[in-house]
């Protein structure tokens, strides 16, 4: 039983391959680069940095 449990486990690590765990924390990045794109003037230029800053995030080879 105990193998069992351990076999799922690493089956479940194998399928959460690096695109999902990037996305943990690009996701937020981009939300947040969202609401400060709402600030006028410097709004758009911070959500730009923001969001090239979560596509090297996601092309992290984790």
């Amino acid at each position: 039983m105990k193998t069992v449990k351990l076999l799922v486990i690493l089956i479940m690590l194998i399928m959460l391959n690096g695109c999902f765990l990037t996305k943990i924390v690009s996701v937020p990045m981009r939300l947040g680069g969202a609401v400060i794109s709402i600030i006028p003037v410097v709004g758009n230029t911070a959500h730009e940095a923001i969001d090239k800053a979560a596509e090297i995030v996601d092309e992290v080879p984790i």
